[in-house]
């Protein structure tokens, strides 16, 4: 009997737009499953919107059936109305894991970027770049926040893969090499980090 791939979905939550996607891990193997975002008409109130952000959430566990999900933490920012909003989304999202029985693990932007690219003040176009490479993807991506949430899945898996290592058999969390401060190129990154290619 084959071993079943371990789904993670992972959720870049917003009120306008919602980012989605999920990764496949199988042994050693990463693969992309599917990724998309789910537009927010804006002519609909802020209870539509929620109404169909979990509704899309339970579509994507019913059709996928991930063990886990991952959710990037909100951006705390000035304008409180949009914080409110941005915090409601993130709610429900957590709700629709919780409803399907699956935990929903929260991550900062900034450490998701720091474990996808190894540098915590990456540009959204430079996660683009190193998922690419990673999980081997076609480059004509129209909204970012799909990307985003693939990162929020990947980010997960390394943190599970990292605390497994730490706890499970009693070796040291593994340390991700950082480029030095003058070549620091994306090549320079993935000669020093040859396991985060996918052969």
């Amino acid at each position: 009997m084959r071993d079943q791939p371990h789904i993670i979905l992972g959720i870049d939550p917003g009120t306008l737009v919602m980012g989605y996607g999920l990764i496949a891990i199988n042994k050693n193997n990463i693969s992309l499953v599917e990724m998309g975002v789910l537009q927010l008409a804006r002519n609909k109130n802020h209870a539509e919107r929620l109404q169909l952000i979990y509704k899309k959430m339970d579509s994507l566990i019913k059709l996928h059936s991930p063990v886990q999900v991952a959710i990037e933490a909100p951006f705390f920012g000035k304008n409180v109305q949009s914080m409110l909003k941005l915090g409601r989304a993130q709610g429900v999202a957590i709700a629709a894991a919780m409803m399907a029985g699956l935990e929903a693990v929260e991550y900062a932007p900034r450490k998701i970027k720091q474990s996808i690219t190894g540098r915590g003040g990456a540009t959204k176009e430079q996660v683009w770049q190193m998922l690419q490479h990673i999980l081997k993807f076609e480059d004509d991506i129209r909204f970012m926040d799909a990307t985003d949430a693939v990162a929020v899945a990947l980010c997960h898996h390394y943190q599970n893969r990292s605390n497994k290592i730490k706890g499970g058999n009693g070796m040291q969390k593994p340390t991700l090499k950082k480029a030095n401060k003058k070549g620091n190129d994306w090549a320079n990154f993935i000669s020093l980090n040859p396991n985060r290619i996918k052969k």
